[in-house]
């Protein structure tokens, strides 16, 4: 069962420099502006101090713990922390029950569990009637989807707040933060360069505990010597430091200039160039420098429709599924769904003719935005409509024998006009098949 103490703040000079730097207030926090901005909702809730049962789901390092913490330096509520290693239902049930009595002279008690989806179904099972009736506010933080992990009937009665991963911008203010705070390294010389907190922040793949505790290591691991002017110490934390606390070389690398351009250009062009050997080398090089995995997987799923498109139409489906694979776990893990679906973007058959399709039409929409929707093809969802002939003459392509109807359906000065052109790669001559099999029926039935 956890104590009423779990928010002390005793002397903390031993503590971690994670602990350490944990923010006390909104103005030390760092990240969710979606959640704690100023004027959004779940920060009205706090400052109000009128907050309801929820939970804060989002990976590891983000603030979950953090939030709790404020809301209990704010609130007038009793607070109370339960871990889900320690506490059994007898000592759920036994706090459950002081709740109740403090509920009858007026109080309020909120009762906060730190990975609540360690808890079995019988241990969260045990909150549920007394969050109920209201004789505690239950706050629970989870790494995991609580769709999944968190009891139905509990869930329902929570609001879960979604926390994201920091961005790098988050992260190297938390980080410079630690460095100039008396809590962190503020009474010291620490001496740090942008290149190497930009690099702690790009390996700390959005987690702030992560992070710091590098951030320590490296300062204990650094050059610790005296200035020669006046002797006192100064410490001195260098490439080779971070390079030998986090196993990882510093490679060449600025996601904002020119060598990011330059990178995805490579990967790009080499599974335009069907060489997967190349395109998995500058994926690799991406991703150990610290590269989103979201924006690589974001510009994979651009290039299954640009550059393989109906050639293999399952690019897309499995570069998709990469994307959503990289949400869900990010790195290091996501990487070989990277690798997946790079290759097979690299050996699939390659067919542009959708962008080519869609820049044509594109360039005559521009030209043409004041061409009218033809008559027989608008929607008619009133009785004026009707009258004025919208949708008259249009007809359900599936009450036809060949699913096909002979209607125009581009506007009058384009008709005729052809935008996809299939090529003989993959399955497209599949398409390409049945695109000149639909227009040789059109030719045929205009005949007529």
């Amino acid at each position: 069962m956890g104590q009423l103490s779990i928010f002390d703040t005793g002397n903390n000079d031993n503590q971690p420099l994670a602990a350490r730097m944990r923010p006390r207030n909104f103005d030390e926090f760092v990240g969710q502006k979606h959640l704690v901005g100023e004027g959004k909702v779940l920060r009205n809730l706090i400052e109000r101090d009128s907050v309801s049962s929820m939970i804060f789901w989002g990976p590891p390092g983000v603030g979950k713990t953090t939030l709790a913490q404020i809301i209990a330096a704010k609130t007038d509520a009793q607070f109370i922390t339960f871990s889900a290693v320690t506490s059994g239902i007898k000592d759920i049930k036994t706090v459950m029950q002081q709740a109740d009595k403090m509920t009858a002279i007026g109080a309020r008690t909120i009762v906060f569990v730190d990975e609540i989806h360690r808890f079995n179904k019988a241990q969260q099972d045990a909150f549920l009637p007394f969050v109920e009736k209201g004789s505690i506010i239950l706050i629970g933080a989870t790494t995991e989807n609580p769709s999944f992990e968190v009891n139905g009937a509990l869930l329902s009665r929570c609001k879960v707040f979604v926390l994201h991963q920091l961005a790098p911008e988050d992260i190297e203010q938390l980080v410079r933060n630690a460095i100039t705070d008396p809590r962190g390294f503020g009474g010291q010389d620490l001496r740090i360069s942008d290149d190497v907190i930009s690099a702690l922040a790009s390996f700390a793949n959005g987690d702030a505990r992560t992070a710091l505790s590098t951030l320590e290591m490296m300062v204990l691991n650094a050059d610790h010597s005296s200035d020669p002017d006046d002797g006192h110490e100064v410490i001195t934390v260098t490439t080779e430091d971070f390079e030998q606390c986090t196993s990882r070389k510093s490679l060449l690398y600025d996601k904002q200039g020119e060598e990011h351009y330059n990178l995805i250009s490579a990967l790009h062009k080499s599974m335009r160039n069907s060489d997967a050997d190349a395109a998995v080398y500058w994926l690799a090089r991406m991703l150990e420098s610290g590269e989103d995995p979201m924006y690589i997987a974001r510009r994979v799923t651009r290039f299954a429709a640009e550059d393989v498109g109906l050639a293999d139409p399952r690019a897309l489906e499995l570069s998709v599924a990469a994307f959503q694979a990289c949400h869900l776990i990010g790195m290091p893990e996501c990487s070989v769904h990277l690798t997946e679906a790079v290759i097979y973007n690299a050996l699939a058959p390659k067919s542009n003719a959708m962008e080519v399709a869609y820049m044509q039409a594109a360039r005559d929409a521009n030209e043409h935005f004041a061409e009218p929707v033809p008559l027989h093809i608008r929607n008619a969802p009133t009785k004026l409509m009707k009258e004025l002939d919208y949708g008259k003459g249009y007809v359900y392509a599936h009450d036809t024998e060949d699913k096909i109807a002979d209607m125009e359906c581009l506007p009058e000065n384009l008709r005729g006009t052809e935008y996809y052109h299939p090529g003989n790669q993959g399955f497209e001559p599949r398409f390409k098949e049945r695109y000149e099999a639909i227009k040789k029926w059109r030719e045929e039935h205009r005949k007529k």
